[in-house]
């Protein structure tokens, strides 16, 4: 049964077939205090100490891989990397741990064979504290040679780098002054530091003051350079993508700031052009949405604009391995940054370029050629799971690909393999990302067991899937998370998702994870409410203009719908929590709901329209969803907006913020905690100084969990059942 997944069990069994991969020793467990439930259920500190898998990286001829693994000491509860090597021609071979001889990130086979890599580190104990690129022989064992560096002369950290298909070439990249002909060079003067004293002197015309995490410096850039490489060592100047003189060329991020990364860059199969996606840098970027692909010849001109007849966003290039096509993903209306991605096809020698998806609504997240040029594998999210789909670049035909038994879940990093088949990683709401290896798109079987058998020793949950009439008429879909053996009554969680434009669907997080609440003793309900991503565009389309409305409907109708499932969960016991948008949600729930929730926990959420909509950074996301600027669509801000309904609040309320957020700027909840403060309601604030919108230091989780789990424990236990 598709619908109903129980994890515990099936990750016992999943391990008995998977070579192990990474060996550590987890903390102690603790015996379950959960009335019904004899294993240790899974804990805060399993959470954040669990090994964490990276994408893997596969050679020329698809019969090697390497990945890494991240390890977070015990004690400490520092991270650092493991790598190991496997043989993907072997079935049943288990992977060989890589002994690098300096710490290494970003692994990538050259064509040449050899592993390259990006470290801080140097052999010479002298040199200067740099990022660079290195390169190491690999043995039939696995072990490497004598380190090489690629990338010498550089005078700036590279961030990333990616390897023309003939090893030929190598583009990296890093933040580099526009005015710099060369990878770094002595003129990275800072014109918004006039002096004498510390102040930041910005002008109107350079655009983004700040940005996600952190302020701006005007003149400096994402940019990439591209190298020839002799032997595998950098022979030669690099050339910058974006032209040498700033005149005639184009001044803009590239990767795009703040997320983009590889994949955004692809060499040409005969590695004599490089395709990249950027965004113009000027006064406008903070409103728009219009991301291009680019072309350089690789000689330091100017490079051509592909994607000139379309104003919204174009990304993620992929050309095809025979040199005919090139593909990429496309929205198709400016300022929405959750539009349908659409998959786009230029002939190369005659420009025509065809949207091979129109009719299809799904909104493709990745992109791979096959190795034969005649398809393209996707993903696509599709109700609560990720799968793979191929795509027939001849007819436009669209094929799910049937890679897992049972629920897809979350698939992702999919590389396809020169002889047909396609590794990939794949998580689910219960289980961390595991590797897999599927032979001829056929169904996947495991290579790895990176957190499966530890899995395995914690208490087992059990994850519904429902459906549900909503607003409009509308079907509309959660899920039910709870521990499987747990006796009653169980106290409910509403879970709300960001964005608003997410889902809380099949798949791990590292943060908000349905499975280590509901292993706390409660049961998780998720609902994904108009707006939500996976069940066609109009449905994501429905939020517009209608923050609080049809939202909050859903979320009222699928929480009774979820507490119906199952006779054991007390309804009456029951909190709400949410980020981002879910942290609006919640502000919006106090005003809107207010009798119906023992208490609340809001992190990073919207507590006035007004002032989120001033000092947010990316101005496209508050516009598109408001219908304009706050000038211009006032009625529609003020009519959702949180701040005008304090005087029903009564709900007890946590609220979390992080001071390096700009996104949801941390004076949204500052002024949350004061309009809880002054109506006497009971309340706790939790500041992070050095989070983002995010929280991601191991010990910052912690707390985070902590926190979270003694405010629900003082709401909702009995007696601490």
């Amino acid at each position: 049964m598709r619908h109903i997944t129980a994890f515990g069990a099936l990750a016992a069994a999943f391990a008995l077939t998977a070579p192990l991969a990474a060996e550590d020793t987890p903390r102690p467990r603790t015996a379950s205090t959960v009335p019904g439930v004899g294993t240790p259920p899974m804990s805060a500190d399993d959470l954040v100490t669990l090994p964490r898998l990276g994408a893997p990286a596969v050679n020329r001829e698809g019969t090697l891989a390497v990945y890494s693994v991240t390890m977070t000491d015990p004690a400490t509860l520092k991270r650092s990397p493991t790598h190991y090597l496997i043989d993907l021609a072997k079935p049943g071979t288990a992977p060989m741990a890589l002994t690098l001889p300096l710490k290494a990130s970003d692994l990538a086979f050259g064509a040449d064979g050899a592993l390259y890599f990006l470290s801080s580190e140097h052999t010479d104990a002298a040199a200067p504290a740099l990022s660079r690129v290195w390169r190491v022989s690999l043995a039939k064992d696995g072990t490497a040679g004598t380190p090489q560096l690629v990338t010498p002369g550089t005078e700036r950290d590279i961030a990333g780098f990616k390897l023309a298909p003939d090893g030929s070439r190598i583009a990296v990249w890093g933040e580099v002054p526009r005015t710099c002909p060369t990878f770094g060079c002595a003129d990275a003067a800072t014109p918004y530091l006039p002096g004498p004293g510390t102040g930041r002197l910005y002008d109107a015309k350079d655009g983004f003051v700040r940005h996600w995490d952190r302020w701006a410096t005007p003149g400096l850039h994402n940019r990439i350079f591209v190298y020839p490489l002799t032997g595998g060592v950098v022979s030669g100047e690099g050339q910058p993508v974006d032209g040498k003189d700033p005149a005639i060329g184009i001044t803009a991020d590239t990767p795009t700031m703040p997320f983009g990364g590889a994949e955004e860059l692809a060499f040409a199969a005969d590695a004599r052009t490089l395709y990249f996606t950027a965004r113009l840098s000027d006064a406008n970027e903070p409103g728009s949405t219009n991301l291009d692909i680019y072309a350089s010849d690789l000689t330091g001109a100017a490079p051509k604009l592909l994607t000139a007849a379309n104003t919204a966003t174009d990304t993620t290039p992929v050309p095809s391995p025979d040199g005919k096509y090139l593909a990429w993903l496309a929205m198709e209306r400016p300022t929405y940054e959750a539009d349908k991605q659409a998959v786009q096809l230029m002939d190369l020698k005659s420009g025509q370029v065809r949207n091979l998806t129109e009719d299809v609504d799904l909104s493709f997240g990745s992109l791979a050629w096959s190795a034969d040029s005649k398809s393209l594998i996707a993903t696509a999210q599709k109700v609560l799971d990720t799968p793979a789909f191929r795509i027939d670049i001849a007819t436009g035909k669209v094929t799910e690909l049937n890679l897992m038994a049972g629920n897809e879940a979350h698939i992702a990093n999919l590389v396809p393999l020169p002889r047909g088949g396609a590794l990939f990683t794949r998580d689910s709401l219960g289980q961390p990302a595991e590797l897999f290896l599927s032979d001829g798109m056929g169904q996947a079987r495991p290579l790895t067991d990176v957190a499966t058998t530890r899995m395995g020793a914690m208490a087992s949950i059990v994850t519904r899937r429902f459906s549900f009439t909503g607003a409009n008429g509308d079907t509309v879909w959660g899920q039910l998370t709870r521990l499987a053996d747990q006796t009653g009554p169980i106290p409910a969680i509403l879970y709300i998702h960001g964005g608003p434009q997410g889902s809380f669907n099949d798949s791990w997080s590292n943060r908000w994870n349905p499975r280590v609440l509901a292993s706390q003793g409660y049961a998780v309900i998720s609902v994904d409410f108009h707006g939500s991503t996976g069940y066609g565009q109009a449905f994501t389309d429905a939020i517009n203009q209608n923050w609080g409305g049809w939202p909050l409907e859903d979320l009222q109708k699928g929480f009774a719908a979820g507490i119906a499932l199952d006779t054991q969960i007390d309804g009456d016991r029951a909190c709400a929590m949410g980020a981002s948008y879910g942290g609006y949600m919640v502000n919006w729930i106090a005003g809107q709901w207010p009798d119906r929730f023992k208490c609340i926990v809001q992190h990073d959420g919207i507590f006035d329209n007004r002032s989120m909509y001033y000092s947010t950074e990316e101005l496209w996301f508050t516009r598109w969803d408001h219908g304009g600027t706050y000038e211009q669509a006032k009625e529609v801000y003020e009519k959702w907006n949180p701040a005008n309904h304090v005087d029903k609040w009564k709900t007890p309320m946590l609220v979390i913020t992080g001071q390096e957020d700009y996104r949801v700027p941390y004076s949204q909840g500052l002024m949350s905690f004061t309009a809880l403060q002054e109506r006497g309601i009971p309340a706790q604030l939790l500041v992070f100084p050095d989070e983002n919108h995010w929280v991601l230091g191991a010990k910052n989780s912690l707390q985070w969990h902590q926190t979270v789990f003694a405010w629900l424990d003082r709401w909702l236990k009995k007696d601490g059942k």
